[in-house]
């Protein structure tokens, strides 16, 4: 789904809902990562989940049913709630559970809407290190600090405004699962380092890039990340340049002038113009 730029501001009411919300879903899974007193297990697909991630998410359902019971909502662990007003919440209540279970403070709790006309809110919260990146549709980007975030106290989050692509600060995530010929190639170019909050390193400008490729990711991963990079000014994409969220879940964020730089460096890969066919071996 496409980021509309002419549709309309997100109400600043449900904005201000879901920063609540994510701030209270901080509370809850940090209290849970210091008492460690939960159990874990190894999902269908092989990834991981605690007793944690489904509290939270079962809280945050329950929320949304109260705040907007005609609203769907798409959670990790909970799956689809399909209703009636054709707007839904998606929700990845902690994102990063390995970091989780290994006691390392690199997770977050990731909320988006979205309506009729496409990503609406987007909030990834950090609550270990009291730093939320939130935004709505036509309302920009904020950083909230603190253990309780408020919107009213945030500052506007903008990207850097860097065009050379030479050297250009470029975060990495999980780059052990990269085609070898993408990683040679930004190494070459740019100046890659390890994804510490790849989104909020972006919009803060620590950043002026990220990307994200390997194995597959879920919808809730990334369903975020269009309305913040979006308001911040940024772009994002798939590695092949068009939508993340319909293509193969791979992810470019930019500060927006080196996009084209970077799509047009990643389509001229030896052996294809198609990243993905050299992810899987084609």
């Amino acid at each position: 789904m496409d980021y509309a730029f002419d549709a309309p501001p997100v109400d600043r009411e449900l904005l201000d809902f879901a920063v609540r919300l994510a701030g209270r879903a901080g509370q809850m899974s940090a209290e849970g990562f210091f008492d460690g007193d939960w159990c874990s297990r190894r999902k269908g697909d092989g990834s991981e989940v605690t007793e944690i991630d489904v509290e939270v998410e079962e809280f945050i359902r329950a929320e949304l049913s109260s705040r907007v019971p005609d609203d769907g909502i798409f959670g990790e662990e909970g799956g689809a709630t399909s209703r009636s007003s054709g707007r839904r919440w998606i929700i990845d209540p902690i994102n990063g559970t390995t970091y989780f279970t290994h006691r390392v403070p690199l997770f977050s709790n990731d909320l988006a809407y979205e309506d009729e006309h496409g990503p609406a809110i987007g909030v990834i919260n950090m609550p270990l290190r009291q730093q939320m990146v939130v935004a709505g549709r036509g309302l920009g980007c904020w950083v909230l600090l603190g253990p309780d975030p408020d919107l009213r106290a945030g500052r506007r989050a903008r990207v850097t405004e860097r065009t050379s692509l030479g050297g250009a600060r470029t975060l990495m995530h999980n780059p052990a699962g990269w085609p070898e010929e993408l990683l040679s190639a930004l190494h070459r170019r740019v100046f890659l380092t390890p994804s510490t909050g790849m989104i909020a390193a972006l919009v803060t400008g620590w950043a002026d890039a990220g990307v994200i490729a390997g194995p597959p990711m879920g919808y809730e991963d990334v369903a975020p990340m269009p309305v913040i990079v979006t308001e911040a000014g940024g772009r994002v994409t798939d590695l092949g340049g068009t939508s993340m969220l319909r293509g193969d879940m791979s992810v470019l964020v930019t500060n927006s002038r080196l996009h084209d730089e970077f799509v047009q460096l990643v389509e001229d890969l030896p052996r294809s113009r198609n990243w993905q066919a050299l992810a899987d071996g084609d």
